[in-house]
């Protein structure tokens, strides 16, 4: 028996149990589930009408593509990103997302899937789950958008954010010490990476013509990073922001001088570091230096992107302000280079002694009932 209405239709099946249909854009359109009663299966079809109404139907058929099928259609179609985010996306979907939530279909893919899934993960590896989470709920959002679910079932508050541990810092004569320890080819690296604040990559995309001695400036045009297959590759900075030209420190220019006349060649395309040999510099030999140069100072905690950290430290301690550090750091958000304007004793004490020295001079006034005080 058919039960005609205003809009969808309710028909009684053999097994007792009722299935609901209707008609939109030209197609009919089954409920993807039967109802044990002929009111629950009424209240389906109002519920679909409602949200045809108002702008909030989705095909109940949409949204059966399996979250791994779609995060792959999702990353092909961003033609955009980076190598090196390419590879770091289908690291996250491939050891951390599809294999606990790649089968669940996008409509079957619950806010308490999701949670589950998040904390177990966030529980081992904290910082890769932060990074798998803000992926995931990219992916979702875009998933949205195409109309294939409704919301998104990314709802767990702070899930993205990395709360790394602070990083430790060296100290101006460590770094010297650093630097001594390297080989002579590389000891200019680390000079460099503290004092101008560079990312390994762009240190290793450093070349002569980007260097202008005269003028006492270092441009970053262009990183070199190393795939997960062990190849190289040169490639632009991330953001316009990564593009940028640094004054040198005086204090370094010397040793960078130096090190372009013995172990830089001539043509204005020469990487500033390379190998013994003068090929490109291969990451496993920076490693191995490192590693000795950090252990014969007894400080095998720092990572080299340390440097970065303890030189950006050192330029907000001398006062610079967060757009300053933005442009030495080539941040293109305020948040990263806040974390640099970390309040020092020393700062803290020059900028008590900048406040007593805006105050006017005042006669000190006795304390009723004191030595001074009394007649």
């Amino acid at each position: 028996m058919v039960s005609r209405r205003t809009f969808g239709n309710i028909r009684k099946l053999p097994s007792g149990r009722y299935q609901a249909s209707y008609w939109h854009e030209g197609q009919r359109h089954v409920a993807p589930r039967t109802f044990p009663a002929k009111a629950t299966a009424n209240a389906y079809v109002a519920t679909v009408e409602a949200d045809i109404y108002r702008g909030g139907w989705i095909d109940p058929h949409s949204g059966t593509v399996t979250l791994k099928d779609y995060a792959a259609q999702w990353l092909d179609r961003r033609p955009e990103l980076s190598i090196r985010t390419v590879e770091l996306y289908r690291f996250l979907l491939d050891h951390h997302v599809s294999p606990q939530l790649g089968a669940c279909t996008l409509a079957r893919l619950s806010p308490s899937k999701v949670r589950g899934w998040n904390a177990a993960l966030a529980t081992a590896h904290p910082i890769t789950a932060a990074k798998a989470y803000r992926l995931l709920s990219t992916i979702l959002k875009t998933a949205v958008a195409d109309g294939l679910i409704l919301t998104s079932p990314c709802k767990v508050s702070g899930a993205g954010v990395e709360r790394s541990p602070e990083r430790p810092l060296a100290t101006v004569a460590e770094v010297a010490a650093l630097a001594d320890a390297m080989p002579e080819r590389l000891r200019v690296l680390v000079l460099i990476a503290t004092w101008c604040q560079l990312r390994r990559g762009e240190l290793l995309g450093l070349r002569r013509c980007d260097i202008d001695v005269l003028h006492g400036t270092l441009s970053i045009e262009q990183t070199r990073v190393t795939l997960t297959t062990g190849r190289s590759v040169f490639k632009a900075p991330k953001t316009t922001a990564g593009r940028r030209a640094l004054s040198i420190p005086p204090n370094i220019s010397p040793a960078l001088t130096g090190h372009l006349e013995r172990f830089v060649r001539p043509e204005p395309d020469a990487l500033i570091f390379t190998g013994a040999q003068g090929a490109p510099l291969a990451p496993v030999t920076l490693s191995k230096a490192w590693s000795d140069a950090r252990n014969a100072i007894g400080r095998p905690d720092l990572h080299l992107h340390d440097l970065r950290h303890v030189g950006l430290t050192l330029a907000a301690a001398t006062g610079a302000t967060t757009a300053e550090l933005m442009y030495r750091a080539g941040h293109s958000s305020p948040a990263a280079a806040l974390r640099y304007q970390h309040a020092t004793r020393d700062r803290d004490k020059a900028l008590a002694a900048a406040l007593a020295a805006l105050a006017p001079t005042a006669p000190v006034v006795p304390i009723a009932g004191s030595a001074e005080g009394r007649p």
